[in-house]
C-alpha cells in the first residue's frame, strides 16, 4: 500500500540518471521541466558505474537541499537510488520513488555489492518485456523485495530515448500518483500489466 507523510512544502523532483546520463531528448530531462525547482543527481564520472559512490551522490545532494523530495531513477540509477535510500533514514523527506527500467544488480556485479531490499518509502517500478539490461521477471522479482507497486510498459525497450521516450506523460502522471499519495487500488495488491497503446 502506497503511503506518505505530508509536508507543508511541496516535494521537489530529483532525477536519477543512469549509466552515461540522461541527454537531452531523454524523458527524465523532460520530466525535469515539468516541476518547478527539480533537481539532478551528478557523478563524477558518468562511465563509471558504482552503486555505493553513485549513492553517496544522491545523500549529499538530498542533505544540502531542502525537501521533501521524490525521486525519479532509471537503469543503474535505480540501483544507486535504491541503495541510498536502504543505507538511510529518508521518512521525512522523501516521499516516494519512481524507478524505471531498473539495470540488473548481476550484470552490474563489477560496480559493488548490491542487496535487493524492502525500500522505506512508497515507490513504483516500471519494467519492460524487451529490456535489454533486466528481464521482466528479474524487475517483477524487485518490485517485490523492494515492496514497490509494479508496472508492465510491455515492448517498450529500455525505456530510454533509443526506445522512443523522450516527452513521457506517463512519467509525470506516477510522480503526481506518489507525491499525492493516490495510488488506485490496483497498485496495491498485484502487478498492473499495461499494453503498448498506453505508453502515452
Amino acid at each position: 500500500m502506497l503511503s506518505c507523510t505530508r509536508s507543508p512544502w511541496p516535494p521537489r523532483l530529483v532525477t536519477v540518471p543512469g549509466l552515461h546520463g540522461s541527454e537531452g531528448a531523454h524523458w527524465q530531462t523532460w520530466l525535469e521541466r515539468q516541476f518547478a525547482r527539480s533537481l539532478r543527481v551528478e557523478q563524477a564520472d558518468w562511465d563509471a558505474p558504482d552503486v555505493a559512490g553513485w549513492a553517496n551522490s544522491l545523500r549529499e545532494l538530498l542533505a544540502r537541499e531542502r525537501g521533501p523530495f521524490v525521486l525519479a531513477a532509471h537503469s543503474f540509477g535505480c540501483l544507486a537510488a535504491a541503495h541510498a535510500l536502504q543505507q538511510a533514514s529518508y521518512a521525512n523527506e522523501v516521499v516516494g520513488v519512481l524507478l524505471v527500467a531498473p539495470a540488473s544488480p548481476q550484470k552490474f556485479a563489477f560496480a559493488g555489492s548490491f542487496e535487493a531490499r524492502r525500500l522505506g518509502v512508497p515507490s513504483i517500478l516500471i519494467g519492460s518485456e524487451t529490456d535489454p539490461w533486466m528481464p521482466l521477471a528479474g524487475a517483477r522479482e524487485l518490485a517485490q523485495r523492494f515492496g514497490s507497486a509494479f508496472v508492465n510498459l510491455g515492448d517498450a525497450g529500455h525505456i530510454n530515448t533509443a526506445a522512443g521516450f523522450g516527452p513521457w506523460p506517463r512519467a509525470k502522471y506516477f510522480i503526481d500518483t506518489l507525491v499525492h499519495c493516490a495510488a488506485p487500488l490496483r497498485f496495491r495488491d498485484e502487478a498492473l500489466e499495461i499494453g503498448q497503446h498506453a505508453l502515452v
